[in-house]
């Protein structure tokens, strides 16, 4: 894969004990070096056209004032520092450069991963939250539109929390699909079964909040049966999966059971999906908090896309996956 970097991204400074920290991105890169074809690519920081488009203007530019005063504590969870506008910026740029590439045919070993932080798909249209402050996937799919590159897009987030601010910023939007597997109830109590867009974008979105303890079995049955079935509709012309990877077994803020190898099958059941319905394939990265399970979970996507074929699970997904998927068949009348 080619991946999306630029040391701005590290100026961002959450202070000691940060779950959302640089060593994220120095961890990835260390997991990268014991692999084969790896390539990084630094991309220009997002225009602010591209942030407000959305963003509201009044909050980028608050945040804009308040990283010049030396940042701080925007709320109990997410801090910024005085390298965290440019930090921001150029992690946006990073998802909009991955989203270019993908769409200008970099396939295959070409793939592109933008991993760039501070994350972004809690940032809502109005706020910074859940460790976000501008919301890459969004800039990255917005931008597209809007520069007539991809007439719709598509969303996948399988990070363990809610994208919420993914969904909010394209709840009523028609041309672009946001999906999300995620474990119920867990930060930030949002994507409910039955929020599935409004006006002109109902049903186009697609929520599955799965059990605590959901491991490979739950998240390739929710993503074979439910998932699939709705994008193929949506035909999009750009997949943009954000890739959080803090639904892994061992990762400290989460109950799921995600396997490395897991990942691997995701990535290789997303590949196979964007194939199908002829969509340019991207990734951005957003959660993802034990250092060594990050990595690994970054590494399994690269592999995957440089030639290694999975290990397939001999698990069977849970009763409760199941009628879940029933429930937003339903709902989305697939």
């Amino acid at each position: 894969m080619r991946f999306g970097y630029s040391d701005r991204c590290l100026d961002h400074d959450t202070g000691e004990r940060h779950p959302e920290n640089p060593d994220r991105l120095r961890a990835i890169r260390r997991g990268l070096t014991k692999r084969h074809g790896v390539e990084y690519v630094e991309a220009d920081p997002a225009e602010k056209a591209a942030i407000t488009a959305v963003h509201d203007d009044g909050y980028v530019d608050e945040l804009e004032s308040f990283v010049a005063d030396g940042g701080g504590s925007w709320d109990p969870d997410t801090v910024a520092s005085d390298g965290t506008w440019d930090a921001a910026l150029t992690a946006a740029g990073l998802a909009q450069w991955a989203a270019r590439e993908a769409l200008d045919s970099a396939t295959g070993r070409q793939t592109p991963f933008a991993i760039g932080r501070p994350p972004g798909h809690h940032a809502v249209t109005d706020d910074a939250m859940g460790f976000c402050f501008f919301n890459n996937a969004a800039v990255a799919a917005q931008a597209a539109i809007d520069k007539d590159l991809a007439d719709r897009v598509a969303i996948f987030d399988w990070d363990v929390h809610h994208g919420n601010g993914t969904q909010d910023i394209f709840y009523d939007s028609e041309d672009v699909f946001y999906a999300s597997i995620h474990e119920d109830g867990l930060y930030p109590d949002t994507g409910a079964l039955d929020e599935t867009g409004e006006g002109d974008g109902e049903g186009t979105t697609a929520n599955l909040p799965l059990a605590a303890g959901a491991g490979d079995a739950d998240y390739l049955y929710a993503v074979d049966e439910g998932i699939a079935p709705a994008v193929d509709r949506f035909d999009p012309d750009l997949f943009i999966v954000s890739a959080g990877f803090d639904a892994h077994r061992h990762d400290p803020i989460s109950r799921m059971r995600v396997s490395s190898e897991g990942y691997a099958l995701l990535t290789d059941r997303i590949r196979t999906l964007a194939d199908d319905v002829g969509a340019a394939d991207a990734y951005v990265l957003e959660g993802g908090y034990g250092l060594d399970t990050l990595a690994e979970g970054v590494s399994m996507v690269h592999e995957t896309y440089d030639g290694r074929t999975p290990v397939d699970t001999d698990e069977e997904p849970d009763q409760k996956t199941e009628s879940l998927v029933d429930d937003l068949r339903t709902e989305l009348d697939l």
